[in-house]
């Protein structure tokens, strides 16, 4: 008696591993589109953090204030550094007129980090637990200057990046003029170190 081998696969057999190839991909695709988005929205809160590192080592090296500015545009906050030109700090009137001079161009966020910006979703306690009220990511005052003095104190408050899904914050201290990255949690809702 003769029996024929099967060489290949059935119609069913077939339809069968497309199906689970799809369903494994529907799965992956979430998930990694979610690592990718924490993995950019926590380089560029590092990106800040070694930004005002670096402000406060030219400060502390020139012994004159030095200080980030972020300025609210259309879509995000530009922001840039300046050095104190005349003795009193870094002030938004000493920069209009010359006199506290930029050290390089203007940067945005989003130009460096897709889909990051300077913000805080409502529903997010800060990072000191108070209820928020609002989505402005760019807590150092009113004039919005990150001042740090030659002795390396600066002004304290928090940088806020978020992404599409995953929410910084940069912390920086006054008295040292150290920073700090947190991440949100949302599952226990709470700021964590990465």
């Amino acid at each position: 008696m003769y029996t024929r081998q099967s060489r290949g696969f059935t119609v069913v057999e077939l339809l069968f591993a497309i199906a689970l190839g799809v369903t494994v991909a529907a799965l992956a695709i979430p998930i990694g589109g979610y690592a990718l988005d924490d993995m950019r929205t926590r380089g560029a809160a590092r990106y800040l953090a070694g930004r005002v590192a670096a402000v406060r080592f030219g400060a502390v090296n020139r012994s004159r204030a030095t200080a980030l500015r972020f300025v609210a545009a259309s879509r995000d906050y530009t922001f840039a550094a300046f050095v104190d030109g005349n003795g009193n700090g870094v002030r938004t009137i000493d920069i209009q007129s010359g006199i506290d001079t930029p050290l390089g161009s203007a940067r945005q966020l989003g130009s460096d980090f897709r889909a990051v910006h300077f913000g805080l979703a409502l529903d997010i306690p800060d990072v000191d637990g108070a209820r928020n009220s609002t989505s402005d990511g760019v807590r150092i005052g009113t004039a919005r200057i990150l001042t740090i003095g030659p002795d390396g104190t600066a002004t304290s408050g928090t940088l806020y990046v978020q992404g599409v899904r995953a929410q910084y914050a940069v912390r920086v201290l006054g008295a040292t003029g150290r920073t700090r990255v947190l991440k949100y949690e949302p599952g226990s809702r709470s700021w964590v170190s990465p």
